[in-house]
C-alpha cells in the first residue's frame, strides 16, 4: 500500500515527482471520454520509465496467442485494445538541450486531475545540467461533449537565462504495446501530410485493417517582444512535426495549444476519413481551448448531477468514491451499443483493454442507477449483438442446437482468452449475462426487452445449461464437472456452487420467460420458436427435471453450502494466520500450493448469496459469511465490494466500512501493487455497489425502491443520487435520519426499513430510524 496521494474531495493530487512511482501516475491520472483514452503521460520527451498509452474504444488487434501447447478449442489469439497514436506530444528544446525530467533536477512537481472538471493538470520547475531553469504548465482533457476530440495547453517560461527555445508539437504513430506477444509492432502507415500548424497521420492496424486518422492544429505564442519564428515541418515513418524557434528573454513564457482529432474506421468509411478528421479540427479549433473546455465541463457538471455521492466526515473515502464514478463515467457513456468496458478500461494494457464477465455483474447497476436507461440498454445490447458469435464459441467446445457460451474475454464475440482453466471453465459467465437481463428489467421495468432480445440470449444460455450438466449415478442428481467458478484460486472443480445455482436461476427464469412470451407477444413467440428451432416441450421438460434434479454440495454439519465438491478436505486455516511476507500470495506461493490451500480469491459462494439474498435467511447469510470470509484472501479487486454489501446486509457494519475503504481507494494507495498496470475499472462499479447498496441497503422488489440503510460510525452523512423509472431522488443518510428529495414531478413508492412510503414529487421525505 502507498501513500503519496494528497487526499481532496474533488482532486486527486501528487506533489513532489518520484520515478520509481510514475508508471502508477500515469494510470491514476489517466483520462478518457468513452470513446478513447490517455494515461497521464508527460506531453515533452521522457526517457525514464514510463508505459505510453492512447487507446482508440474497439480498435484492436487479434495478437496470436503464445503458449507451449495446443488444444482443441482453444482462442487463436488474445485482443488487445491497443496503443495508438501519440497525440499529446510537445517536444522542448533549451539551447539545444532537451527538456527531459528523467535528465533534469525537479525542483517543484505538482500533477492534478480535477474530476469535477475532467481537466488534468501538471505544474514543475525544472534545472537542466546546463543550470538553466524552466517553469512548465499543462493543462489537457478529452471532450466529453466531441468525444473525437483532445486538447492541451503547454506553456514552458525562462527564469533565469535568455535564449532560443525550441517548440515541436508532433503526431508519433510508431508505437508499441508492451505486452506484444512476438514484439511486433500492430500499426502501418497509410498516409501523412503536415503544411504549417495543421498535419494528418493517417494508420492502420495490421490484421483487421482498423484505419485512424488523427489531425493536429498547433498555435505557438510568447509574451514579451517579438514574434514566434515560422513553423518547419518534417516528417519520418508514421510521424509528422511542426516546429518552431523562439527567442526568449528571461521572464518570458510560451505557450502552445494544441487541438487533436482522432477519427477512425469505425464511425467513417476509410475513404473520407481524412475529411472527416479535418471536418473534426475546424470545428474545434473554431472554438478554441477555452470553449472547448467550457462545454466539456458543462458535460461533465451534468454527469455528477446524477451520479455523485457526498460523504461528510471522512475526506480519504470521499476522494475514494468520487475517483471510482469519475472513472466509470469517463470510460462508459453508453451511446454506443458497439462498446463496452474493459477491465483496465483506458488507463493500460493489462488484460488487452476488453470485456469480461464482471461488467454485467460489477458495472450495470451503476449506469442503471445514474444514467439515462439507454444506456443500460446498450449494455445489454452488446451482448445481444454477440450471441452469434456466442454460439460459435459453444459450437467449438462441441455444444450444438443453438446453445451458446459467451466469453469470458471479447472484443467482438469471439472468445480470446488465453488460460484454459478460464476460457474454458468459469462458465459461471454465462449466468452472469442472464442475471443482467434481470436486473436490467427488474430495475427499469423494460419488460419489453424480453421480446426479442432478451429472449433469444436466454434461450442459448438455456441450451448450455441444459448440454452442460451430466446426470451421475452416484448422486442421483444432475452435477456440472470440470469447472472454474468465481475463485480462481480453485481450477477444475467439480459442483461449485455458484456456477450450479446460477445454471439453475437461468433456466428457472427462461422459463419465466417463455410464459411471458406466449401471453405477452403469441405472436413473435411462434416465429421465434421457428426461428431456433425451439422444441418447446422437450427442452423445457428436461430444464424441469435439471432444476429439480440439480446437486448442491452441502454441509449438513455446519448448515453449509460448500464451495465445490471436496472443500472440506482442505486444511481450513484462516488467512489472518497466513504470514505478512507471503502476502498476496499469488506472488509469493506456488500455484500448486495455492490450489491446495483453502484459500479464497473472491467471493464465491457469498457471489450468489449476495445476488440471490432473498431465498435466504439472515441466519443462514451470517453463517456463510462467518465461515468464507476468515477464508479469504481479497486478492481480487471485486472481492472487498461483495463482502461489504453482505456485511452490510447482516449487521457488520465495521466490517462493513472496513472493506469499502479498501475498494474505494484500491487503485489511489496501490493496494494491490498492480496500479501500474492500469486502474481496476470494473471494480469500481462494486464500490458504488458498496456505498448505495451496502450502506444504503438500496433494493428494487416488486417495483419499488427499498432502503435499509445506516451510517458508518467515522462518517458525518452521506448522500447519493438515484435515478429511478423517472424519478430523480436525492437521498441522504444524517445521524437517525433518512431523507429523501425528489426532484421529479413522479411520486415514488417506496419501502424505508421496512414500512412502505412514497415519496411525493417536488417534495422531501425525512424518516427516523426507529431502530437506532
Amino acid at each position: 500500500m502507498k501513500d503519496y496521494i494528497k487526499h481532496n474531495e474533488w482532486k486527486v493530487i501528487e506533489e513532489g515527482f518520484d520515478p520509481e512511482l510514475n508508471r502508477i501516475s500515469e494510470s491514476i491520472f489517466s483520462i478518457g471520454n468513452g470513446k478513447m483514452g490517455q494515461r497521464a503521460n508527460f506531453e515533452e520527451k521522457y526517457s525514464g520509465d514510463s508505459l505510453q498509452g492512447s487507446y482508440i474504444a474497439a480498435i484492436y488487434y487479434p495478437d496470436k496467442t503464445k503458449v507451449g501447447w495446443w488444444k482443441n478449442g482453444y482462442p487463436e489469439y488474445f485482443a488487445k485494445v491497443i496503443n495508438s497514436t501519440n497525440w499529446i506530444g510537445i517536444n522542448i528544446t533549451i539551447e539545444g538541450e532537451e527538456l527531459d525530467l528523467a535528465k533534469a533536477t525537479v525542483l517543484s512537481f505538482r500533477r492534478e486531475l480535477d474530476m469535477q472538471k475532467g481537466l488534468l493538470s501538471r505544474h514543475f520547475i525544472a534545472r537542466l545540467k546546463s543550470g538553466k531553469q524552466v517553469e512548465v504548465q499543462s493543462k489537457r482533457f478529452l471532450s466529453i461533449d466531441d468525444p473525437e476530440i483532445g486538447a492541451v495547453r503547454y506553456s514552458v517560461k525562462a527564469m533565469n537565462f535568455s535564449g532560443e527555445v525550441n517548440v515541436t508539437p508532433y503526431l508519433d504513430g510508431d508505437v508499441i504495446n508492451e505486452d506484444s506477444n512476438y514484439g511486433e509492432k500492430f500499426w502501418e502507415e497509410i498516409e501523412k501530410t503536415i503544411s504549417g500548424d495543421e498535419g494528418y497521420l493517417t494508420i492502420e492496424t495490421l490484421k483487421t485493417k482498423f484505419h485512424l486518422c488523427t489531425g493536429m492544429k498547433f498555435n505557438v505564442s510568447k509574451t514579451g517582444s517579438g514574434q514566434v519564428k515560422k513553423i518547419n515541418n518534417s516528417v519520418k515513418e508514421k510521424y509528422i512535426e511542426g516546429s518552431v524557434n523562439c527567442n526568449v528573454k528571461q521572464g518570458e513564457e510560451i505557450r502552445v495549444e494544441k487541438i487533436v482529432a482522432l477519427v477512425s474506421s469505425l464511425n467513417y468509411n476509410t475513404g473520407k476519413l481524412k475529411s472527416q478528421a479535418k471536418k473534426a479540427i475546424a470545428r474545434a479549433s473554431s472554438m478554441g481551448f477555452d470553449k472547448l473546455l467550457n462545454r466539456h465541463q458543462k458535460k461533465w457538471a451534468k454527469k455528477w448531477e446524477t451520479s455523485d455521492i457526498r460523504i461528510e466526515g471522512d475526506l480519504a473515502a470521499q476522494q475514494g468514491i468520487r475517483f471510482n464514478i469519475f472513472q466509470l463515467n469517463q470510460t462508459y457513456t453508453g451511446d454506443d451499443d458497439r462498446l463496452n468496458i474493459g477491465p483496465k478500461g483506458f488507463t493500460g494494457e493489462k488484460y488487452g483493454g476488453v470485456t469480461y464477465w464482471d461488467t454485467e455483474s460489477f458495472c450495470l447497476p451503476f449506469y442503471l442507477s445514474t444514467a439515462p436507461q439507454g444506456v443500460s440498454k446498450n449494455f445489454l445490447l452488446y451482448r445481444y449483438k454477440h450471441l452469434q458469435k456466442a454460439i460459435e464459441n459453444a459450437q467449438k467446445l462441441g455444444f450444438k442446437d443453438g446453445a451458446a457460451l459467451y466469453p469470458m474475454v471479447t472484443v467482438n464475440g469471439e472468445e480470446c482468452h488465453n488460460e484454459w482453466e478460464i476460457t474454458f471453465e468459469e462458465i459461471h459467465r454465462n449466468g452472469a449475462i442472464a442475471y443482467a437481463v434481470w436486473n436490467y428489467i427488474n430495475y427499469t421495468g423494460d419488460i419489453g426487452y424480453l421480446a426479442p432480445y432478451g429472449f433469444e440470449v436466454l434461450l442459448g444460455i438455456s441450451r448450455f445449461w441444459s448440454q452442460r450438466v451430466n446426470w451421475s449415478e452416484e448422486k442421483q442428481s444432475f452435477v456440472i464437472l470440470g469447472v472454474t467458478g468465481p475463485n480462481e484460486y480453485e481450477n477444475n472443480v467439480n459442483n461449485n456452487f455458484h456456477t450450479n445455482n446460477i445454471a439453475i436461476w437461468s433456466l428457472k427464469y427462461m422459463l419465466e420467460v417463455i410464459d411471458y412470451m406466449k401471453e405477452e407477444h403469441p405472436y413473435l413467440y411462434d416465429e421465434l420458436v421457428k426461428k431456433w428451432k425451439f422444441k418447446e416441450i422437450e427442452e423445457t421438460g428436461r430444464w424441469k427435471e435439471i432444476i429439480e434434479k440439480i446437486y448442491f454440495p452441502y454441509d449438513e454439519a455446519r448448515q453449509l453450502y460448500l464451495q465445490q465438491d471436496g472443500f472440506l478436505d482442505k486444511e481450513l486455516i484462516p488467512a489472518s494466520e497466513l504470514a505478512e511476507n507471503e502476502k498476496p500470495i499469488y506472488q509469493y506461493w506456488s500455484w500448486d500450493r495455492i490450489l491446495r490451500s483453502c484459500y479464497i480469491k473472491q467471493a464465491d459462494v457469498l457471489q450468489s448469496l449476495f445476488w440471490f439474498e432473498n431465498s435466504h435467511s439472515q441466519e443462514m447469510l451470517k453463517r456463510h459469511f462467518d465461515f468464507y470470509e476468515p477464508l479469504t484472501v481479497h486478492e481480487s479487486s471485486l472481492s472487498a465490494c461483495i463482502h461489504s454489501i453482505l456485511a452490510a446486509k447482516i449487521g457488520y457494519y465495521e466490517k462493513a466500512y472496513e472493506f469499502y475503504l479498501r475498494t474505494a481507494r484500491l487503485d489511489l494507495d496501490d493496494y494491490n501493487n498492480d496500479s501500474k498496470d492500469g486502474l481496476h475499472i470494473t471494480s469500481m462499479g462494486g464500490t458504488w455497489m458498496a456505498i448505495v447498496m451496502g450502506f444504503g441497503g438500496l433494493r428494487v422488489s416488486n417495483e419499488r425502491l427499498v432502503f435499509n440503510p445506516f451510517l458508518p460510525d467515522k462518517w458525518d452523512s452521506y448522500s447519493f443520487r438515484v435515478d429511478y423509472k423517472g424519478a430523480h431522488l436525492e437521498v441522504k443518510m444524517e445521524g437517525n435520519k433518512f431523507i429523501i428529495k425528489n426532484r421529479s414531478e413522479k411520486d415514488t413508492p417506496l419501502i424505508i426499513w421496512g414500512a412502505e412510503m412514497t415519496a411525493k414529487a417536488n417534495d422531501e421525505l425525512v424518516v427516523g430510524n426507529v431502530k437506532l
